[in-house]
């Protein structure tokens, strides 16, 4: 073959190989997990600063304020392998389009939508500490950069976070749809800074870091939960995702990293020392700010929206709520009766409820406003806005919320109960959607009905906001 047949033959090989980690690989944070595998074994140093690095470099995640805290990640290492080095650029590099996809985020296998370069940052500037616990960078290269330029830049009639969206396949996510006008840090950026601090902090604890970066997103995003949920689970995990940021993160401190964040940013373009009546007004609006991030964030529970578990449309025109209600009644499903302990199956428990309810009951919808799994998450169901058609007489009144299982005889995880209790019922108060005053009771208390079932409805009746019935 002549020189210019090899030329064509290797330019063919490229593309091939280009299309084939295309195809091969999805938007699934098991597939980035993969794509981190091939750099760790094509690599001479596999151990994770070195891999992290790498990915960095094949980002171009090399500008001054992230070299400020973890230097240059330009090396004397050979360049990654051409189609690897495209998947991994475009999984690290954020952006909104302007029809609303996101780009540089990844499904988990827990339901949620998780940004990479604000987790990866984070957990890089983990594993260089000399300091446990005390990680320099790690506020600012997480969250604290990203809430300072949305909270200055936020204006009375945009929102200043989230939202959240849906993928176009659960099985190989290509295209990532946000559901409402995006803000300038989504729900998908903030997972990722969150996770990446919780990660970043882990790792600066322990004496002896793990072998591999691989391994470390392993066990935080693929843990399998047993029959107990959340119950027995590590904490060190995914789905525990804003318990453990609320553990490690004081909201005050946040803010402050987030005003660092802005005077470090004008040093590092030449610009002069910010004033002092500036700092104090900046200072004013992330204070502000953070009130709406810590009651999303924090506060409230993760919520799985309708579009991740599959929901058909409501049939016809749903009636809105006016709120805040002054009810929250409890109910189990029955049927299913076996706790969900996956985003697969719980979400298949809600298209199964959904059907029943529109096709043999001839409802509009699912007639739950929220419902509890096992697995870590409150499911949506008609909302926070939408009247239900769970309680017979007063979906007016109340929101309806039940637990995914049969709990006559047994309760649901001990986990699954406090978010209900202590976190949605928090979550509603906060957002002006439940009384502060509300009355929480059982399905059975005003329909004649045996619902939530003995077990639950004897356990429901020691919480705090549980009321009787007034004759």
């Amino acid at each position: 073959m002549d020189k210019g047949g090899w030329k064509q033959t290797l330019a063919l090989f490229v593309v091939l190989a280009s299309a084939y980690t295309e195809a091969s690989f999805s938007w699934h944070m098991n597939d980035f997990i993969k794509a981190v595998k091939q750099v760790e074994d094509g690599s001479s140093g596999s151990e994770p600063v070195a891999v992290l690095k790498r990915l960095r470099r094949a980002a171009g995640l090399n500008d001054a304020f992230i070299q400020h805290f973890l230097g240059d990640a330009n090396s004397g290492d050979p360049e990654l392998d051409a189609s690897l080095s495209d998947y991994i650029r475009k999984a690290l590099c954020h952006r909104v389009t302007e029809d609303a996809r996101e780009e540089g985020v990844v499904l988990t296998s827990d339901g949620t939508t998780v940004a990479l370069r604000p987790l990866l940052l984070g957990i890089e500037a983990g594993f260089l500490s000399r300091t446990k616990r005390r990680v320099q960078g790690l506020h600012q290269l997480t969250l604290a950069k990203d809430l300072g330029h949305s909270f200055r830049h936020s204006t009375p009639l945009t929102q200043r976070l989230g939202p959240d969206g849906c993928w176009d396949n659960l099985t190989s996510p290509q295209v990532f749809t946000l559901s409402d006008s995006p803000s300038a840090l989504t729900t998908a950026q903030i997972n990722g800074g969150m996770d990446g601090v919780i990660l970043g902090m882990d790792v600066s604890a322990k004496s002896r870091h793990p072998l591999k970066l691989s391994g470390l997103l392993t066990a935080y995003y693929c843990h399998h939960l047993e029959r107990e949920g959340l119950d027995s689970a590590p904490q060190l995990i995914s789905r525990r995702r804003r318990e453990n940021f609320s553990g490690l993160v004081v909201p005050p401190v946040l803010a402050r990293q987030a005003v660092k964040s802005v005077e470090l940013q004008g040093s590092l373009k030449g610009r002069p020392k910010m004033d002092v009546k500036v700092k104090k007004q900046l200072t004013a609006v992330m204070k502000e700010g953070m009130k709406e991030f810590v009651h999303k964030y924090m506060d409230c529970p993760p919520i799985i929206p309708r579009c991740m578990w599959g929901a058909e449309p409501y049939r016809g025109t749903p009636t809105n709520l006016t709120l805040p209600l002054s009810f929250m009644y409890i109910h189990h499903t029955h049927t299913p009766s076996q706790p969900c302990l996956t985003f697969q199956q719980c979400s298949a428990d809600m298209r199964s409820m959904q059907r029943f309810h529109q096709d043999d009951r001839g409802w509009d919808d699912i007639g739950y406003s929220f419902v509890a799994g096992s697995d870590g998450y409150i499911y949506e169901g008609r909302g926070w806005h939408w009247r239900g058609a769970h309680t017979l007489g007063h979906n007016s009144i109340g929101f309806g919320v039940s637990f995914i299982g049969d709990y006559a005889t047994r309760l649901p995880s001990q986990h699954a109960m406090g978010l209900v209790r202590d976190k949605l019922a928090s979550c509603a108060v906060g957002g002006g959607r439940l009384e502060a005053n509300f009355t929480l009771q059982g399905h059975r208390q005003v329909v004649n009905t045996s619902c939530p079932g003995d077990a639950l409805y004897n356990e429901i009746r020691g919480w705090e906001r549980f009321g009787e019935v007034k004759k």
